[in-house]
């Protein structure tokens, strides 16, 4: 494998420069806030990942205001409670996307939430406590208890809510596969995903860098080379 400092130079050298690298990165995640993340919030992004998956992200967005006022602001609580009757009715709610199984996936998801508040006090709480050399088992964790939380969804959530984690985007998998790494063109097996997250633990120990950062300098270093301004409008989502 080659050093990092070889993929941050070619990105420097696609970007203009270190400092206009730097301005295109990511913040380094907050502990402190993500371990004030309110419940409902989880829950709402949740909700907003697994309806975009596959979707248009515009639509969903333009709609969100609506998808809030449906689920009750996505409080776990209320929504846990809630009859199959409610459920029932969002299936012809206009203010949201219909999708049944997707929409069944937000009380499954409600109830998710709620145990892990339960377990650690909150779910931002469970976050802050598990280890970015770890995001595979955090990844299980989603995938298992969670509803419709696997796969490239579960690691858009914990971008979204602010973890420390890396995106297996089509960028940073040729980066990865630039640099050395046996793995697959799409990173779907336990297997390559253990690779990729071995190869992030080693650049974190190489560079002392935030995964956010490491993802989005590794994508950055390959493949298409977008301009800032459009970079700059995808701070905080995919690589």
């Amino acid at each position: 494998m080659i050093p990092f400092r070889t993929i941050r130079a070619r990105a420097e050298k696609r970007k203009g420069g270190p400092k206009a690298l730097s301005r295109l990165l990511p913040p380094k995640p907050d502990p402190k806030a993500l371990a004030k993340l309110g419940d409902d919030r989880a829950l709402a992004e949740m909700t907003r990942r697994v309806f975009s998956a596959g979707f248009a992200w515009s639509v969903i967005e333009a709609k969100w205001e609506g998808f809030e006022e449906a689920f009750l602001g996505f409080e776990p609580g209320r929504l846990a409670l809630q009859p199959d009757e409610f459920w029932d009715g969002l299936l012809k709610d206009t203010r949201i996307v219909r999708n049944g199984a997707k929409i069944m996936s937000v009380r499954a998801n409600a109830s998710f939430v709620r145990d892990v508040a339960k377990e650690h006090g909150s779910f931002g709480k469970l976050l802050v406590k598990w280890p970015s050399s770890d995001q595979i088992g955090l990844l299980e964790l989603l995938a298992k208890r969670g509803n419709r939380l696997g796969g490239n969804t579960g690691q858009m959530l914990l971008r979204f809510l602010g973890w420390d984690g890396f995106v297996t985007s089509k960028d940073v998998v040729a980066c990865l596969r630039d640099a050395g790494l046996e793995v697959a063109e799409a990173i779907t097996s336990k297997r390559d995903l253990a690779k990729v997250q071995a190869q992030f633990n080693a650049w974190a120990e190489e560079t002392g860098l935030p995964y956010v950062q490491l993802s989005r300098i590794c994508a950055m270093s390959i493949g298409g080379n977008y301009d800032s301004a459009r970079l700059a409008s995808y701070a905080g989502s995919e690589d």
